[in-house]
């Protein structure tokens, strides 16, 4: 599947990131790796992953947005006031928890809540985005080491 995005170059570097940003499960740091490895420039695929992972989050954020306590209450099985019990601590550390986005499952739980109390859109994404990069940068400085 990787030879897949491998074969489009930036344009499979962007989906393998949007996918991995949104609420599919998929790898992109394995796709960034390979582009780099192979020769791509390393800056243009930090920007490319960055950009497509963050429109993946993005996607979740608004997912929330659009979302309504009756829903999450009836698909996701969780009560009312359990869903109220974590607008403090979103509101205590609000858009700044964006920045936990990279980490699997929890990081789209934030997204999606950051979404559903309608946070700070803009300090939403630019903490989403800044914590991506730096998920990237580390990839890539790992790289560096072992090549």
């Amino acid at each position: 599947m990787i030879d897949f995005f491998y074969h489009y170059g930036f344009i499979g570097l962007f989906l393998a990131g949007f996918l991995s940003g949104s609420i599919f499960p998929f790898n992109s740091e394995s796709v960034l790796s390979l582009l780099i490895y192979s020769g791509f420039d390393v800056t243009s695929s930090l920007v490319v992953a960055t950009a497509g992972n963050t429109l993946g989050g993005i996607s979740i954020y608004y997912l929330g947005y659009l979302g309504k306590v009756e829903w999450i209450e009836k698909y996701g099985k969780v009560k009312q006031e359990k869903i109220h019990a974590i607008l403090p601590r979103l509101n205590r550390y609000g858009s700044l928890a964006a920045s936990l986005s990279f980490v699997p499952i929890i990081g789209d739980v934030v997204i999606l809540g950051l979404g559903f109390f309608r946070i700070s859109p803009f300090f939403t994404i630019l903490f989403m985005a800044l914590g991506k990069i730096a998920r990237y940068l580390v990839v890539v400085g790992l790289m560096k080491m072992v090549m």
